[in-house]
This record gives C-alpha cells, sequence and structure tokens, in this order.
C-alpha cells in the first residue's frame, strides 16, 4: 500500500509539472544588469505556480554567438532579456518560426533595443529603440485625441530621461492582461523609455505613462507594454525593468506574470492581488 501510495503521489506531481505552462528566458548579452534582473524575473514567473522556467544563457561577446541555439518549440513562452549581438541565421529562422507558428514572446526592456537589421523581429515588438535606429525604421506611435497614430517625423529612435516613479494608464481595460487593474496605477523608479519607433503593425497600446520634459522626457505620453500579433503568435512588448528598483514592484511583476501567461495561452487566470498599487503610491514586492 505504501509503495503505490508513494507511486501515486508521484504521478501526481509529475502530472502537475507537466500541466505547467513551460517558459524560456534568454540572456547572456545586454548592456544592463542581465544577471541580476534574470533571476528576479524568473522569481516573478515562478511565483503563481503555473510556469515553469528555464534559462538560456548565451556566449560572451565574441565568444561564439553561432552555437546559441535554443530549442524554443520545447516552450509555450520566451521571454527575452537579451541586448547584444546578433543572433546565427539558423538561430533567426528558428525563432521566427516559433513565433509566427503560435509561440508566445514577451520582450523585457531592453531587449527592444536589439536587432535593429531584423525585420521580421522588428514587427514583432512593433517599436524599437537605439542600434542606429530611425525615421527609416518606422513611426513614432503619438496619442492624439484619444487614439495612437503614426508619427513620421525624422529623428532618432529610442531615448529616455531621468530615472523616476511614474504611473502607468491602462489603456485596454477589457484586454485579459489588463482586466481589472485600475486606471492607472504607479511604478517604482524605471527608465521611462521614449521615442520608440518602428514598423507598428498591428500594435495594441496597453499601459502608457507620460514622459515629463522637467525630467528629460519626450513630453508625450510614451506607449510601454504594447501586444503584437506575428503570424500565429502573441508578442508582448513590456518597456519597463531596467533595473533592481523596477523589477521588485508589484506593478512590474504583475502585469509581467499576465503578459507571460497571455502570450503562452491567450489567456489570463490569474486574479490581480490586493497589493496591487493604486494612483498614488507604487509598492515594493516582499
Amino acid at each position: 500500500m505504501k509503495t503505490f501510495l508513494l507511486a501515486s503521489l508521484s504521478l501526481a506531481i509529475s502530472a502537475t509539472a507537466a500541466d505547467k505552462i513551460k517558459v524560456l528566458i534568454v540572456d547572456g548579452q545586454n548592456n544592463h544588469q542581465w544577471k541580476m534582473t534574470t533571476p528576479v524575473l524568473k522569481q516573478i514567473l515562478e511565483e503563481p505556480g503555473i510556469f515553469s522556467v528555464d534559462v538560456a544563457t548565451s556566449p560572451e561577446k565574441g565568444k561564439g554567438i553561432e552555437s546559441f541555439q535554443p530549442k524554443f518549440s520545447d516552450y509555450a513562452v520566451v521571454v527575452s532579456n537579451y541586448n547584444g549581438e546578433p543572433w546565427s541565421a539558423a538561430t533567426k529562422q528558428a525563432f521566427e518560426k516559433y513565433v509566427s507558428g503560435g509561440g508566445g514572446f514577451v520582450s523585457v526592456h531592453a531587449a527592444d533595443n536589439s536587432f535593429p537589421e531584423w525585420p521580421a523581429y522588428n514587427e514583432m515588438i512593433g517599436l524599437g529603440g537605439w542600434g542606429g535606429r530611425s525615421e527609416k525604421s518606422g513611426p513614432y506611435l503619438r496619442l492624439r485625441d484619444g487614439k495612437w497614430t503614426f508619427d513620421t517625423t525624422p529623428g532618432r529612435g529610442g531615448s529616455h530621461g531621468k530615472q523616476h516613479e511614474f504611473a502607468l494608464n491602462n489603456r485596454a481595460p477589457e484586454h485579459p492582461i489588463m482586466k481589472g487593474l485600475p486606471a492607472a496605477f504607479m511604478h517604482r523608479q524605471d527608465e521611462l523609455y521614449n521615442s520608440l519607433r518602428g514598423p507598428a503593425k498591428d500594435v495594441t497600446v496597453l499601459a502608457s505613462a507620460m514622459s515629463p520634459k522637467d525630467m528629460g522626457g519626450s513630453g508625450e505620453e510614451e506607449p510601454l507594454i504594447m501586444v503584437i500579433p506575428f503570424g500565429k503568435g502573441r508578442v508582448v512588448h513590456d518597456a519597463l525593468g531596467h533595473g533592481a528598483e523596477a523589477v521588485h514592484c508589484v506593478a512590474f511583476a504583475v502585469t509581467l506574470q499576465r503578459a507571460t501567461e497571455w502570450a503562452a495561452t491567450g489567456k489570463v487566470a490569474q486574479k490581480v492581488p490586493a497589493t496591487f498599487p493604486d494612483d498614488k503610491k507604487s509598492i515594493e514586492r516582499p
């Protein structure tokens, strides 16, 4: 009887593990502190108990990026904390096939700086920054009379002012990722990216924030969490998450958890925690 119970328990545990959403975080090169932020991203995603998270770390710059060939197809969703050398043609092709075939993809913060010369990647993220991006990369997205419109004004792609706390505005309250979240909520100190530009095909802005000129910003409402279809795949572009203050934020963690579930499944079953911030004060994760 004892052997039977142990075997049953083992099968139950295995089944539970098998039912979890498989997530792959990619990192290894970044102009940000990925060695600090990746473990936090992993911890955030493991907290709800619905994800199983692995990490694929690339070689250091100049030390054989062509050997970096994660098996994307083993996972329901890929979360990128990568900003570095271009991947090999084979890895790019595998990633395009993965996302267009229905795989989920979540781009975190400086991952939107990556691969300025890779057309498919720029379609996936909708908007990007730095890496020589300019009006040739595509338009800015500007909020005019309540609608997001293309602005083809010449200029750089990507900038940010001084790090500070800011309010995120919920622009799609009926989207599964944003449903149940307040109309506005505070985010801890972070780089507020502005003037991102790119193909901007079929971008739905979920959350945005005013980039104040007195902090070195654009003076515009800037899109910061977006969703973009790519073939059969679901992409979430999350421009938040620069450093320790930002990733140790309840608003960041909850939106990342919900974004990752949606990118993988098209649904969000997670409940909004009672600790989620309002528009008055940000909340640090325990």
